[in-house]
């Protein structure tokens, strides 16, 4: 009997992430984050506004991008909720406990003949910013698995970064 080729389950929840990041509203990168326990999805998250605030996609412009403020620096400029927070904020606490976070990023593109922008490609050693870090640690996650490109991806044992805590090194951004 012939079988069907079925994507891993690994792939299958990036896929579910990187479909999620679709919904972003960040004119700079595109990040999707699902959160899954027990082979069950508990939330998904992808980078936007706060409800009723205007996206830079609605204004037109990115204010880090315009001041010129490079990646992993001065979130507190940015409009944007982080994919893994929106996840995080959207589910229990004794779902999360022990669950992966799958997080896809990709960056945006300008289409040089229509002047739409669009994802681009994927976000190399993509991983949680250090303040990510922080509330994926708090909410019991155990693991984060990141995506490299469409087949290729890397786990995260999150207890390293409670082990190793780069606030203490004075590492900025990603």
């Amino acid at each position: 009997m012939e079988q069907l080729e079925r994507r891993d389950k690994v792939n299958y929840y990036l896929d579910l992430a990187e479909i999620v990041s679709q919904r972003c509203t960040c004119l700079r990168r595109h990040y999707g984050a699902v959160i899954v326990k027990n082979d069950e999805v508990i939330s998904t998250g992808y980078v936007g506004a706060p409800r009723g605030r205007d996206n830079c996609s609605d204004l037109g412009y990115c204010l880090r991008h315009k001041m010129g403020i490079p990646r992993g620096e001065r979130y507190e400029l940015c409009r944007s909720v982080h994919a893994e927070a929106n996840a995080i904020i959207c589910a229990s606490r004794r779902d999360m406990i022990g669950a992966t976070l799958y997080l896809v990023g990709r960056t945006v593109e300008r289409d040089e003949a229509t002047g739409a922008l669009r994802q681009g490609a994927y976000i190399e050693n993509a991983v949680c910013c250090s303040m990510c870090k922080r509330l994926v640690i708090n909410a019991g996650i155990a693991q984060v698995v990141c995506r490299d490109d469409k087949e290729h991806y890397r786990v995260i044992d999150v207890s390293q970064w409670i082990v190793d805590d780069e606030s203490l090194r004075g590492v900025l951004g990603y």
